[in-house]
């Protein structure tokens, strides 16, 4: 299927790459290396994402070459679009129609494109564009590397996620030959978070319940606005209490503007939750998932709960 895509990239001159909404680690390393890749090759590239690019990583390279739109107007050839499991979630209008290609690595990957490259064996989508440039001849640089691996470091939960093996760390230890910088990418995803994320962080924490193996928390948009807080600094928050000992899932709640709820759920490895989230229309991995719910905040968390075998109470 690689060879298809480069069949495919080759045929052509002009492309769009996008990925999903609310982008990840993953989402963005990866189509920033895949646009300086195709560079190479000689193609004319874009990127342009429905949201903007998170802080943590503005500092990449060519990370302001993304345009934020939430339509595509430009021509072109054909639109890569990577790590998303639908042309729905990337929230981009105008994608309809054209030629697709689909790059993606989780296990809910879906094949929705004219030619569909879906490896649930790749740690991270940034691995198969790194096979997809060695496979096309193109030298890896330091900009592509440190994309890469900002990519793999994320996607793997710091290299903590079940399927985290010596081939991981073989890929990672070639970014870093190619140019990668560890210790500054760590630094810029983990120690530069604004100061209303951890107000956020403090209010999920008062929120904090467990029933066995299980944890969950949510933060409503009363405690978003006390906090001055964005959407985005809840990314990551369910992390926090995945680190209590004998907890193997935890959950994150956040209410929308709609008063819906965006569900986050991690697992050590002992539960897939990747199955509860495609229960309710999301997907992601087996240990790192998500998807959207119906409120009250009582019923939303009734409801989850209940795909893990449990009847909680909401206080």
């Amino acid at each position: 299927m690689l060879k298809e895509v480069l069949n495919e990239i080759g045929r052509r001159d002009r492309f769009l790459l996008t990925s999903h909404a609310r982008p990840d680690g993953d989402a963005v390393g990866s189509v920033l290396a895949c646009w300086q890749i195709l560079r190479q090759l000689g193609k004319e590239a874009q990127v342009v994402m429905a949201d903007p690019v998170p802080v943590i990583y503005r500092p990449l390279p060519f990370a302001d070459s993304i345009v934020q739109a939430s339509e595509i107007t430009n021509g072109f050839d054909a639109a890569i679009i990577l790590e998303c499991d639908s042309v729905q979630r990337t929230r981009l209008e105008g994608l309809d129609g054209r030629f697709l290609i689909n790059i993606d690595h989780h296990s809910s990957a879906r094949p929705f494109a004219h030619v569909n490259w879906i490896d649930p064996h790749a740690c991270a989508t940034a691995e198969m564009v790194y096979r997809l440039a060695r496979q096309a001849g193109v030298p890896i640089s330091p900009e592509i590397a440190t994309c890469l691996y900002t990519a793999v470091l994320t996607d793997t939960g710091s290299f903590s996620f079940v399927g985290t093996s010596e081939h991981t760390f073989s890929l990672a230890r070639e970014l870093v030959l190619c140019g990668a910088d560890p210790a500054r990418i760590a630094q810029g995803v983990y120690f530069s978070h604004p100061t209303s994320k951890m107000r956020l962080l403090g209010a999920a924490l008062s929120n904090l319940h467990r029933e066995g193996k299980v944890t969950w928390m949510w933060v409503t948009r009363e405690h978003m606005e006390r906090c001055e807080a964005s959407d985005e600094d809840c990314e990551g928050l369910v992390n926090y209490a995945l680190a209590i000992e004998g907890v193997e899932v935890s959950i994150f709640f956040r209410e929308l503007s709609d008063h819906r709820y965006r569900v986050s759920l991690r697992s050590k490895g002992e539960v897939n939750v990747a199955k509860v989230a495609e229960h309710f229309g999301g997907g992601g991995h087996d240990c790192a998932s998500g998807c959207s719910i119906d409120g009250p905040l009582s019923v939303a968390v009734g409801r989850i709960m209940a795909q893990l075998g449990l009847s909680p109470t909401v206080q």
